[in-house]
């Protein structure tokens, strides 16, 4: 069984026993989250498709890390100006592992 799951502006196809990194969640490492906003569930019986959440449908997760990612350096400049800028950027991300699918 699958669902295609909504979370952060941004939508991912799951299965049990996934892991993956996702925008930052509430909660601590080792707490069990319930993402409710469940577009989509399938199946090999059948597909159930949401309007736009599927009603009583939602995706059980572990959180298994909170953390930051990488620094992105952003640099501007323009020449024969003297023009430079840089910038750092370091985003907060939660790593998650799929532990049931309820429909």
């Amino acid at each position: 069984m699958y669902a295609v799951v909504e979370t952060g502006g941004k939508q991912y196809r799951v299965q049990a026993g996934d892991a993956f990194r996702v925008e930052r969640l509430e909660g601590e490492v080792g707490q069990e989250v319930v993402l409710d906003k469940v577009h989509m569930v399938g199946g090999e019986e059948s597909t159930k498709f949401g309007a736009p959440w599927v009603d009583g449908a939602a995706v059980k997760v572990e959180i298994l890390e909170q953390a930051r990612a990488d620094k992105v350096l952003v640099f501007k400049y323009k020449s024969k100006k003297n023009e430079r800028r840089m910038r750092g950027h370091r985003q907060y991300y939660t790593k998650i592992r799929i532990k049931e699918i309820v429909v």
